[in-house]
């Protein structure tokens, strides 16, 4: 019998199967030489196969509100995160259950 992944849920604190979860991930994006400055993107990754840092959430848009209010995205990502993501994130949510 296989072992089946668990992972916690950045809203609610609860541990669910991986494959229940969606996972959000930060990938750096190539940058510039000349600038000290990297570049990350961050979006939902609805296949669990994107490179990169990574954090899941539940499907309940209230998990989602109540991760992005306590700034656990922020947190788990090591990044901030422009408002604008977050909507984009949100609606790609939703459009996904």
């Amino acid at each position: 019998m296989r072992k089946i992944p668990m992972r916690k849920c950045l809203g609610c604190g609860e541990m669910f199967p991986q494959r229940e979860l969606v996972r959000v991930v930060k990938t750096k994006l190539k940058s510039d030489p000349e600038s000290a400055e990297e570049h990350y993107e961050i979006s939902l990754d609805l296949t669990g196969k994107k490179a990169g840092r990574g954090a899941y959430i539940c499907k309940k848009s209230a998990c989602f509100a109540m991760a992005k209010k306590a700034k656990r995205f922020q947190r788990a990502l090591s990044c901030e995160i422009p408002e604008e993501i977050f909507e984009k994130m949100q609606q790609e949510l939703m459009d996904s259950e």
